[in-house]
């Protein structure tokens, strides 16, 4: 039995994790038997980070390593696409899981709206008298991360500018078929979904909350790679 190492649930959301939902959908749709364990400290874990997939020959980290791990045994996420479209599958997913991700990174720990509900949210487990001085050192980490990456450098509108071009590239890739790549799923969907789903689900409603909630494709996109590759 496989046993994925993951983030705790988001209300009805798989994973606070966007890359813990990603490598659940990899998982279902392997056809493998798997079962979850949810963790909130990854210390222990190979790159102090989730999600990990725990198999026969030890432990997997990494989304992308556990996609790399479930294609030895045979699965082929890709089966519909072309050289090409695999090429262009794997640009989607980087910009996804490298530009996208950091959206949500600030839109959850560095909106001073939406801070004090995640810090209760995530870290529930550290007591109350010491959560805020012990969480506020984390926060900090994670602001000096997104000022080093660049996303913290930019103003509220010039974020929103970039993050919606990108919105509008993944709309207008999606325009008339039910998948990026056309009737069929894919690893790109995969990796794009989850993280769509994760700006919709912050659990407060901003604005990239909003955003993504009210878009009549974007919205229905990501229910429909759920509801083709269900998890529990």
């Amino acid at each position: 039995m496989l046993t994925l190492l993951t983030y705790p649930r988001n209300g009805a959301v798989f994973s606070l994790s966007p890359f813990c939902v990603k490598a659940a959908l990899l998982l279902a749709f392997s056809g493998k038997n798997w079962t979850r364990e949810d963790l909130n400290d990854p210390r222990g874990m190979p790159h102090r980070k989730l999600p990990v997939l725990r198999t026969p020959g030890g432990l997997v980290p990494d989304s992308s390593a556990i996609r790399a791990w479930l294609e030895q045994q045979g699965t082929d996420f890709d089966a519909a696409l072309g050289a090409r479209d695999r090429a262009q599958a794997q640009m989607l997913i980087r910009m996804a899981e490298d530009t996208l991700y950091f959206h949500v990174v600030r839109d959850r720990w560095d909106n001073d709206a939406v801070w004090p509900t995640i810090r209760d949210k995530y870290f529930h487990e550290i007591p109350a008298l010491i959560r805020r001085p012990v969480t506020g050192a984390i926060r900090r980490s994670v602001h000096n991360g997104l000022v080093f990456q660049g996303t913290a450098r930019f103003s509220e509108d010039e974020r929103n500018q970039r993050v919606e071009k990108d919105l509008q590239a993944i709309t207008a890739l999606l325009k008339g078929q039910d998948f990026l790549f056309g009737p069929q799923i894919s690893s790109a969907d995969f990796s794009v979904a989850s993280m769509l789903q994760a700006m919709g689900t912050t659990p407060v409603r901003t604005d990239l909350v909003a955003r993504i909630l009210d878009d009549t494709v974007l919205k229905p996109y990501v229910n429909r790679v759920f509801e083709t590759v269900p998890l529990p």
